[in-house]
C-alpha cells in the first residue's frame, strides 16, 4: 500500500513530494524503539528518520502508541472475516479456536519481524493503557461472533467471557513464545493451538 501525498501532489519544502506508507513509518519507528527505546522516541524522530512531515505522520498514525499496533482497524476486520468464515455448524469453541489460530499467522519475513513487534506491545510499559483499549476491541469482536453463533447479544455473559478467555489464552501463549530463546524451536501458533484448546472447558457446550 502506497501512502498518500501532499495535496495536489505538491512538493514539500524539501523539494519532493511527501509520500510514505505505513509500512515505511513501521520500520523506521522500530529501528528507533530498539536504538533509543519507545519513551525516548519522538514523533518528529520518526517523521524526520521516514523523510515526511509529523503532520503527514499524522496521516496514518494518531499517536506514536498507535504505531506498534499497525493498522489495528484493518487487522479486525480481517478477524471478523476469518471469525464468519468458519462453518456455522462447528461448534463455539472450534470456531472461534481455529480463527484465533489463523489470526495469529505472520509472514516469517514480517518487516518489522512479528516477534519483535509482540515484545515491544507486551514488555513497553508505556503501551499499557493503550493496550487495554485495543485488547478490548480485539475481544468485542469474538463476542459479536459467538453471539450470533449462540443467539445471545454480544453484552451478555457467555460471549463476554469467551472474548476474554480467549484473549487471556492468547496473551499467555505470547509470553511462552517470547520466553523461548528460539522462536523455531517451538513456533507460535503450535502454542496458541494448543493453548486454545483449552476454551472448550469454557464454550464446549452449546448454549
Amino acid at each position: 500500500m502506497t501512502g498518500e501525498r501532499n495535496e495536489g501532489g505538491r512538493s514539500s519544502a524539501r523539494g519532493r513530494p511527501e509520500a510514505t506508507s505505513h509500512a515505511a513509518i513501521e520500520q523506521a519507528a522500530f529501528t528507533l524503539f530498539a536504538e533509543r527505546g519507545f519513551a525516548r522516541t519522538t514523533l518528529d524522530a520518526i517523521a524526520e528518520a521516514v523523510g515526511v512531515s509529523r503532520r503527514t505522520l499524522f496521516r496514518y498514525y494518531q499517536s506514536k502508541n498507535d504505531i506498534p499496533w499497525g493498522q489495528f482497524d484493518r487487522t479486525l476486520d480481517h478477524f471478523r472475516d476469518l471469525l464468519s468464515e468458519q462453518a456455522d455448524d462447528l461448534p463455539v469453541h472450534e470456531a472461534v479456536h481455529r480463527a484465533v489460530v489463523e489470526f495469529n499467522r505472520f509472514p516469517a519475513d514480517a518487516h518489522p519481524p512479528h516477534r519483535e513487534r509482540m515484545r515491544l506491545i507486551l514488555t513497553t510499559p508505556e503501551l499499557e493503557a493503550h493496550s487495554v483499549l485495543r485488547y478490548a476491541e480485539w475481544r468485542q469482536v469474538i463476542a459479536e461472533d459467538v453471539a450470533r453463533r449462540t443467539g445471545a447479544r454480544p453484552g451478555d455473559l457467555v460471549p463476554q467471557v469467551a472474548g476474554h478467555v480467549s484473549l487471556a489464552i492468547s496473551l499467555s501463549a505470547y509470553a511462552a513464545w517470547l520466553a523461548e530463546p528460539d522462536a523455531e524451536t517451538v513456533p507460535l501458533l503450535d502454542i496458541i493451538d494448543a493453548a486454545m484448546a483449552g476454551l472448550r472447558l469454557y464454550l464446549g457446550v452449546e448454549t
